[in-house]
């Protein structure tokens, strides 16, 4: 097989490329500390985005909700308006300035984060999640079209990896700063302290961060300035058969993971009866160390396969096969009555949960043309996210309620109920896991023929 043009992202001394239609260089260190601080800027985003469900149950307890309303505030309410206004900034994105896109979105989603402290009732809760998802649409189209641009098809899924570790350690972070400070200070000042640093990172992000040209990792320029219609785009999609179960692959398994990942905090409260200050410390563990290493070794694996192989099925392969595993791991650790047992079983489960992102991300962007990547992406994230994140807590915090109004009502002490209610609605949302790795099967059938019949500059 031929050589790469392009020098391993992590290689400092490697030399620097030029792009082929202008005089905008870059370094393989300065591609690397962008990649670092977009992970930074993702980490933010789930820090602010994740930082609900440490403190769902003394916000529960506060106002009286019940868990579809909880299922509602951590699920519907962000992704009907992050998935949604991220096709408008996405086509933007393809077209004007990503790095002031994403600089602007910090700000927003910080203010909302912030502004959650100060909520009275359910509904200003509501409308602040709903601030949070307004802002947090802008965050990664830009970024994996900016990512995309800086690194090769050889070590993009490597880079978008790097990114997309971001959600695990956001959500370390999240448990971790949010857990400690809820328990001593309370639940408002938590959001108050996770929401607020973001305008740094916004002002860091602006200064620092450069907007290469169109098709600067593959040396080529774009022949159009302007994206195809979005109408287009989405037809052209939608007749790749790899896409359309690539998209619902990543969908589904989307439904189960915020299913599960977003009831983690009342579980291990409720079953086992944790407290949440030694709570927040176990997740952090539990999420930093099985998501960052499975995020990483995902894209890693699937690169490195990609550059032997010459085969890019591998990018559905792999993600395909870490869901078997996920979900075994996954019936095996809310099955566990002992809590440090469960705890353990979390990392595989966590860690085969993360695989799945930047392959999937990587795959769609051979699909689309060069002025396309950003669209893409939030085409893929709009499916994802109205069926994982806006569907996924909602369908376990239903089956939660009915399942603990059924054990109620046969004489199971409330307390009880709720604990046996929400292990089932858990163990019953891990499955979903299984239909998704069939997706991904069946998207590798025709990927290489889609990527051929959809090549264009």
């Amino acid at each position: 097989m031929a050589a790469r043009p392009e020098t391993n992202p992590v290689d400092a001394s490697a030399p620097a490329i030029a792009a082929p239609t202008a005089t905008f260089e870059a370094s393989n260190g300065y591609r690397h500390y962008v990649v670092w601080l977009l992970f930074l800027v993702y980490t933010c985003n789930f820090v602010d985005r994740q930082i609900l469900s440490i403190v769902i149950e003394p916000i529960k307890r506060e106002f009286g909700l019940h868990d579809w309303q909880l299922g509602l505030l951590s699920g519907l309410a962000f992704a009907a308006f992050y998935s949604t206004l991220g096709i408008p900034i996405a086509r933007l994105a393809d077209r004007r300035s990503r790095v002031n896109i994403i600089s602007i979105s910090i700000v927003i989603w910080s203010a909302f984060t912030a502004v959650t402290g100060v909520a009275k009732n359910f509904w200003h809760l509501l409308i602040a999640r709903i601030g949070v998802g307004v802002g947090e649409a802008g965050c990664s189209p830009p970024a994996y079209s900016l990512i995309s641009d800086y690194f090769d098809q050889s070590k993009r899924a490597t880079a978008l990896s790097i990114y997309s570790m971001g959600v695990y350690a956001g959500g370390a972070l999240g448990f971790v700063v949010g857990g400690q400070i809820a328990h001593v200070y309370g639940w408002r000042a938590a959001f108050f302290a996770v929401g607020l640093p973001g305008l740094i990172v916004a002002l860091l992000v602006k200064l620092t961060l450069r907007e290469p040209p169109r098709g600067f990792s593959e040396q080529r320029a774009a022949t159009t300035h302007e994206p195809v219609a979005f109408k287009k785009l989405v037809t052209e999609l939608w007749s790749r058969r790899s896409f359309r179960h690539l998209s619902l692959a990543a969908g589904l398994h989307s439904f189960a993971a915020y299913g599960v990942n977003n009831f983690y905090s009342p579980f291990f409260m409720r079953t086992h009866g944790m407290t949440i200050a030694e709570l927040s410390a176990w997740l952090a563990f539990v999420v930093a160390l099985g998501g960052l290493t499975g995020t990483y070794l995902a894209g890693r694996l699937c690169d490195r396969c990609y550059n032997r192989t010459d085969d890019p099925r591998w990018y559905l392969w792999i993600p395909a096969g870490s869901l078997l595993f996920n979900t075994a791991f996954g019936q095996l650790a809310y099955s566990l009555d002992d809590r440090y047992h469960a705890l353990y079983a979390l990392i595989p489960f966590v860690a085969m949960s993360a695989a799945y992102l930047a392959p999937s991300i990587a795959a769609t962007h051979r699909l689309v043309g060069l002025h396309e990547r950003a669209q893409a992406s939030a085409v893929l994230l709009l499916i994802l996210n109205f069926i994982g994140l806006g569907l996924g807590p909602m369908f376990t915090g239903v089956v939660s309620d009915a399942i603990n109004s059924y054990l109620a009502s046969h004489g199971v002490a409330e307390q009880q109920a709720q604990a046996d209610g929400l292990r089932w609605a858990i163990r019953v949302t891990i499955m979903i896991n299984l239909w998704s790795a069939l997706h991904y099967f069946l998207a590798a059938r025709t990927l290489r023929e889609d990527i051929k019949a959809s090549a264009r500059a």
